[in-house]
């Protein structure tokens, strides 16, 4: 079998989950010879310039790091590199023909989903949306289109009902890795073969846009509950209160019941924080009003009293 060392791989990735799983295969000993990522952006209220995780990784092991604005623009230093393979996981940009050209064994990306379920930006949020209870990262090949190449390998993940986009992130980056540990002597050796995705079980999970972080009380108590799991930690999925955005971490489903207008708080003591839905009714357990820190319900309640009978819109 081929020596790790010996192959020069190109890693593409941005994100902590992207980190993670970069850190594992230079523990590995696999030869990352340079590391693509997105540009460093402004973090927090204070819009201080950070190095995106993969760039913290990559610096620590001298590893050379490439940013560039536009990758289909701007590739030619990849030629350079004289890469045998490239791996991709959650890199961010669209990657052009021309560039997944060069390695000699291709590219390979490592996709949030258990393909063809799936494809698109935000897979991992789409599981939750949707209360899937099982998940998985598939291995396959970069094509032009968008998570369309043959598939090689998949790595299962449960989702748990206490399971949200930070811990879900962390269970992907964890399948992530053993899936290319498994998989990738065997790709540098081209014994890996794949398999085609059957185009008619497609299904897309395109980003998330800011507009829909909000949550429709219209919708059922499901779907409510899906995208809360969905956009916790991280951005927060929010309702209005009195004119103020309210964001909601954390909340479970206690009943089918409807004994009340939607949106109303229906209990708002030290037992709960309750609020009336379609369908149903919501248990608020963590949440963060505009301009506060992030708070569990009584201390909420504490701050905020008489909320009994108020209506989140």
């Amino acid at each position: 079998m081929t020596n790790n060392n010996q192959k020069r791989i190109i890693f593409m990735g941005t994100p902590s989950i992207s980190a993670f799983v970069l850190n594992g295969l230079i523990e590995n000993g696999f030869n990352i010879v340079g590391v693509i990522a997105q540009p460093d952006r402004p973090v927090g209220r204070k819009k201080i310039l950070e190095p995106v995780p993969t760039k913290v990784v990559a610096s620590m092991h001298n590893i050379p790091v490439f940013q560039p604005i536009k990758i289909r623009k701007e590739y030619e230093f990849v030629r350079e590199l004289n890469p045998d393979i490239i791996v991709t996981l959650a890199y961010g940009q669209i990657v052009p023909q021309e560039l997944l050209d060069i390695p000699p064994l291709g590219a390979v990306n490592l996709h949030g989903s258990l393909l063809p379920k799936y494809r698109g930006a935000a897979p991992i949020q789409y599981a939750l949306l949707n209360n899937e209870t099982e998940t998985g990262m598939t291995l396959m090949r970069m094509v032009k289109e968008m998570d369309a190449g043959e598939m090689f390998d998949t790595e299962k993940v449960s989702i748990s009902i206490d399971d949200n986009s930070t811990s879900l992130f962390a269970k992907m980056g964890e399948a992530a890795l053993r899936l290319i540990l498994r998989d990738l002597p065997l790709l540098l050796d081209g014994k890996l073969k794949g398999t085609n995705q059957d185009e008619s079980k497609v299904t897309f999970a395109p980003s998330i846009k800011p507009e829909e972080e909000k949550i429709n009380l219209a919708e059922s108590k499901e779907k409510v509950f899906g995208l809360i799991r969905a956009l916790s930690d991280v951005p927060g999925a929010y309702l209005l209160l009195e004119g103020q955005k309210v964001k909601i971490f954390k909340a479970s489903i206690i009943s089918e019941s409807v004994t009340d207008e939607v949106g109303k708080i229906i209990k708002a003591d030290k037992q709960g924080l309750e609020v009336q839905l379609s369908n149903g009714t919501l248990r608020i357990l963590d949440l963060q009003k505009e301009g506060r820190n992030r708070t569990d319900y009584k201390s909420f309640l504490n701050g905020n009293p008489n909320l009994l009978g108020k209506k989140f819109e």
